[in-house]
């Protein structure tokens, strides 16, 4: 890239926006929406219900997703970093689509809900972020 930041930074930044995004969405009225009553207990339901109508939270949910947001804009200064962020990306939501096709761990022990439209989210965000961590070579990173 011509100013020498190189994709997986780029991806790194790219996602860390997306979950900041996705952490306050959970917080905010209109945006979020109080659980059904099919959904499952959780131990911790504060802010409970679907982001966007479409993606059980709750507060731990959304924490954890803006923790990831703001790492991926820390990790987004430099290849290295970058690069282990994509990969932690890559193979934490990998294990959380696992868990969340697997109704015994879907809530993550009753702590934070990874199922319904989460599975298949899971597997956009882990897919790319696999690429990025451990296929795509920056030529950028490979001139220095």
């Amino acid at each position: 890239m011509k100013n020498g930041k190189s994709a997986t930074r780029t991806f790194a930044m790219v996602w860390g926006v997306l979950f900041l995004l996705a952490g306050v969405s959970g917080f905010v009225p209109g945006l979020w929406h109080e659980a059904p009553a099919h959904y499952p207990d959780l131990a911790v339901d504060s802010f409970y219900g679907d982001a966007l109508g479409l993606f059980p939270v709750n507060i731990l949910h959304n924490i954890v997703h803006i923790v990831f947001g703001l790492w991926g804009l820390a990790a987004s200064k430099s290849h290295g970093a970058a690069k282990g962020y994509a990969k932690v990306v890559a193979v934490a939501y990998a294990l959380l689509v696992v868990l969340g096709l697997i109704p015994a761990f879907n809530t993550t022990f009753g702590l934070i809900p990874i199922f319904g439209n989460d599975v298949l989210l899971h597997v956009f965000l882990a897919a790319p972020a696999a690429y990025f961590g451990f296929f795509h070579k920056d030529a950028a990173a490979h001139r220095r």
